[in-house]
């Protein structure tokens, strides 16, 4: 946007063109963007706004309720923003229904302090009961491998120590391209063409594209500049409320999946996903969650109740009381924080290495990431960005440890 002669402003009062890019997976998100995006438009004209993202796609009629004058753009059109700021309010273009068959000419990057986050691919193979995203990015479409290895060695260039490779679903990487070039054959691409003290970072895929991937994906983490992080998102540990979810793989996969990558990386961060109350989920199926879970003991979960979404199988079915949904998450909740708590504390007194890759949220810290991802508050030292750290764990959170710096690698 600055090579167009744009420049952001610290508010939407000072701005000629107000961009929000929105979220369309939950109920509550979905919310809390309509009422800012009325806020706006009857404060500063919706002919001013452009909403960009998933919600610009997957609920055009809804964004136009709160703002009908405001210019739409798809997930796929992201690369047009610069050509849309530059057309008068006037032009009525619903940018959401534009260009949306392919993927965006220049591969969409970002860049925060010493981390880069890079994406491979998007859309995915599934159609699970509960998803809205898939309306919004439809099937995979994958950058190619040269595209990707070129964005890494610019990102490293320009001082990120961590590269994030994010997508819909990075294991299906490459199913779209000619050659079928798989995930892990980009990354052994790009650690083999891209020199430097970096980290890669691999983000979510699902447990059939995992297993999929079988040994392929478990030899291509044995480079010391691959986190050993693992983002693969169970959703229930119930076969049943999994096939109602449209989800390809049963429990006992996903079981035997696990055991491999730990048997591979015992040290690994897994996380994981689960939703509660997906319609289905009876009290029986629940508690198979709450078995795996205690199970499994999963470094890292991220849970969520069910939320209902328009266009989708699931809002079809008979849905849950909220009462239920609230219950059952409370209770898995307060399971997952024994465990992650008791994780965590386990490296209390532990000397570990880390890379400090940012400033921590608290005042006058860093954060340096382990191997396995895991992460560390340090006080605040000069210099110590992008370096690697000897650190003696003190304390711990459920959300990361703690620790002093003994000295620098």
């Amino acid at each position: 946007m600055g090579r167009r002669g744009f420049k952001r402003v610290d508010s939407p009062g000072q701005a000629d063109v107000i961009v929000v890019n929105t979220c369309a997976v939950r109920l509550d998100t979905e919310q809390r963007i309509l009422e800012r995006l009325e806020y706006l438009s009857g404060r500063y004209g919706s002919s001013r706004l452009i909403v960009a993202g998933c919600l610009a796609k997957a609920r055009p009629g809804a964004v136009r309720r709160v703002a009908p004058r405001a210019r739409l753009l798809g997930p796929q059109a992201v690369h047009l923003v610069g050509q849309l700021v530059e057309e008068p309010p006037g032009s009525m273009l619903l940018e959401a229904e534009r260009d949306t068959s392919r993927m965006p000419s220049r591969l969409v990057e970002s860049r925060r302090g010493l981390v880069a986050t890079i994406m491979i691919q998007e859309g995915c193979l599934n159609n699970c009961s509960y998803c809205i995203t898939k309306l919004a990015r439809g099937g995979p479409r994958s950058y190619p491998p040269r595209v990707v290895v070129e964005a890494v060695r610019r990102a490293v260039e320009q001082g990120a120590v961590e590269v994030r490779l994010t997508g819909t679903d990075t294991g299906v990487y490459g199913v779209d391209l000619p050659g079928r070039p798989s995930l892990p054959d980009l990354v052994g691409m790009i650690l083999d063409k891209v020199e430097g003290d970096y980290r890669l970072r691999i983000g979510m895929m699902t447990p059939e594209a995992a297993i999929e991937l079988g040994r392929s994906l478990l030899e291509a983490y044995r480079d010391e500049r691959v986190y050993k992080f693992f983002h693969i998102p169970v959703q229930s540990g119930d076969d049943g409320v999994l096939r109602v979810m449209g989800r390809r793989y049963t429990v006992g996969e996903f079981r035997r999946l696990h055991s491999r990558v730990k048997a591979w990386y015992p040290d690994s961060m897994f996380a994981t996903d689960i939703i509660v109350g997906h319609p289905g989920e009876t009290e029986e199926a629940f508690e198979n969650t709450v078995r795996l879970v205690r199970e499994l003991r999963f470094e890292r979960v991220h849970l969520a109740q069910y939320s209902l979404r328009p266009h989708t199988r699931a809002a079809a079915m008979k849905q849950l009381s909220d009462s239920v949904k609230k219950t059952r998450s409370k209770r898995l909740s307060k399971i997952i924080e024994e465990i992650t708590g008791e994780i965590f504390s386990s490296y209390i007194g532990r000397r570990v290495r880390g890379l400090v890759v940012e400033r921590g949220f608290r005042a006058n810290s860093l954060v340096a990431r382990l191997d396995n991802y895991f992460p560390v508050v340090l006080p605040y030292e000069e210099g110590l960005l992008g370096r690697r750290v000897e650190v003696e764990v003190e304390d711990a959170t459920f959300f990361d440890l703690r620790g002093k710096i003994i000295g620098v690698i």
